[in-house]
């Protein structure tokens, strides 16, 4: 574990290789799982305040399942995400020409048409957040459809937080990342000074 201010990283940011391969993956992060993106109390009025700009985005049934849950919704938890359509696709991602799941609010984004990316819980994936009163646990959540981001990460010899450098900076500061390298780099140089 890596200990900065009041996050707890786990050693796995630092050692595992990610790339994400849409052409590969086909953007199944966006229909795969238990319920839509968390959502961040301070997200939730910028996701009413952009939708009139994100709603051209989406599909048909997107846009059906937003008008009658609501930009935002609560899962089976209670946690507040968004909505999906029929318990699978976010509704707020598209197919491409490619048949790749996009993120509507992204390509919104993209084109200059609002100045948020997307919500960090999306931004960070496959990094997840955990909470806790004192302190946040920072973890690399396994699963098998990001497989082939791990095999390019591998290929291409980047590790998951270099990956991730813009949406941890976004999420925790550019001094807490720039300490997060710090702390990885002396790592592997005890590790490789072990050797």
């Amino acid at each position: 574990m890596i200990l900065i201010d009041n996050t707890c990283v786990s050693d796995d940011i630092a050692d595992q290789f990610f790339v994400c391969n849409l052409d590969k993956c086909k953007g199944a992060c966006c229909v795969e799982g238990d319920s839509g993106a968390p959502l961040e109390d301070h997200e939730l009025p910028i996701m009413k305040q952009i939708y009139r700009h994100v709603e051209p985005y989406l599909s048909e049934r997107g846009k059906a399942v937003i008008a009658a849950e609501g930009v935002y919704t609560k899962d089976w938890e209670g946690d507040v995400v968004t909505p999906v359509i029929e318990g699978k696709e976010c509704a707020y991602a598209f197919y491409d020409k490619e048949n790749i799941l996009k993120c509507g609010i992204e390509a919104a984004y993209n084109d200059g048409k609002i100045d948020f990316k997307k919500p960090i819980s999306c931004h960070l994936y496959p990094i997840r957040v955990t909470k806790y009163e004192q302190y946040h646990a920072i973890n690399y959540d396994r699963w098998d459809i990001c497989n082939p981001a791990c095999a390019f990460g591998a290929e291409l010899g980047v590790p998951l937080y270099k990956f991730l450098k813009e949406p941890l900076i976004r999420a925790y500061g550019e001094a807490w990342y720039q300490e997060l390298v710090r702390e990885v780099e002396e790592k592997i140089a005890a590790a490789d000074g072990a050797k």
